[in-house]
């Protein structure tokens, strides 16, 4: 099942056809602060599941045209990232910080976005702003100390994810953090359309030039073992929202392109990039940093 949010925190179905409204058999009222509607959803989806399949078998189709695609979970209790978890990407950024002897690491999920939405670049003349294509997994069944041999059975779901990052020595997550800046989507599609993700390719063109292009099977650490590394330190809950790390081909994006993302059997996004006004503050200045491996990370 593919499942999205959108048009102001409505849960769609999404068929070929189009999107078919399921908000009411999910159990999600739009309008509730905090949007916590999706978690609660992940979390019951066993329960929910029958009756959200027969309202995308006769409800009506919304064409996509229409459909303005939110980002599919607004509120986790928690956004994940894994650093230099591929190893040409170790290689082209000259880093020794890689998957497994770094960790994770934690985005603000302000920075979260949707399909339909536009990438802002912060006012950050002589900065770099790079895309990091990524497959993101949604935790779907909480736990702590979860062994890899299970981590499988406590995913929901996949979806396509873009880590834009500002260039520089400052710590990764205020560089990562900017609002827009973790793109999710279009929808998420359920673990068991996916099946093993172990050999998923995810593709990133801007502007329709290839720029990052490797499978999942190249990753340091296995979408299981992400989990089991994660929930050995933190418990993780239902609507938790992994990104599992980029691969090589990293560069920057600038006002108007559009980058597109791709994973086989998860979905495809497109999105604008926009050029915003503000973003420089006491840690991040206008001023341009050094170009050096270290500023590079």
């Amino acid at each position: 099942m593919k499942i999205a949010r959108f048009n102001g925190g409505r849960i769609g179905v999404v068929l070929a056809d189009g999107v078919v409204d399921v908000t009411a058999a999910a159990g999600v009222q739009p309008s509730q602060w905090p949007p916590v509607g999706p978690v609660v959803m992940i979390r019951d989806f066993a329960a929910r599941r029958p009756a959200m399949e027969v309202q995308a078998r006769t409800g009506p189709r919304i064409p996509l045209s229409q459909v303005h695609f939110e980002t599919p979970v607004p509120w986790p209790h928690k956004l994940i990232a894994i650093p230099v978890n591929y190893e040409a990407h170790a290689v082209e950024m000259s880093s020794p910080a890689i998957s497994r002897n770094a960790g994770f690491f934690m985005k603000s999920s302000a920075s979260l976005t949707g399909a339909s939405d536009a990438i802002v670049l912060p006012d950050l003349p002589g900065r770099e702003i790079h895309h990091e294509a990524e497959l993101a997994v949604i935790i779907g069944k909480g736990g702590r100390h979860i062994d890899a041999s299970q981590a499988l059975d406590h995913v929901f779901g996949y979806a396509c994810l873009l880590d834009m990052t500002v260039r520089g020595k400052q710590e990764r997550t205020i560089r990562k953090s900017y609002d827009t800046f973790t793109p999710v989507g279009p929808y998420i599609t359920t673990a068991d359309e996916v099946g093993e993700p172990t050999d998923l390719q995810v593709t990133l063109w801007v502007n329709e030039q290839v720029r990052q292009d490797a499978n999942t099977r190249k990753m340091f650490l296995s979408v299981a073992q992400i989990i089991e590394m994660c929930s050995a330190v933190t418990t993780l809950e239902p609507g938790d929202i992994i990104a599992t790390g980029t691969s090589e081909g990293v560069g920057p994006v600038a006002p108007g392109d559009h980058v597109r993302i791709s994973i086989s059997r998860v979905g495809e996004m497109v999105l604008k990039v926009a050029q915003g006004k503000r973003g420089a503050n006491v840690a991040i200045p206008h001023n341009l940093a050094p170009r050096t491996a270290e500023a590079l990370s």
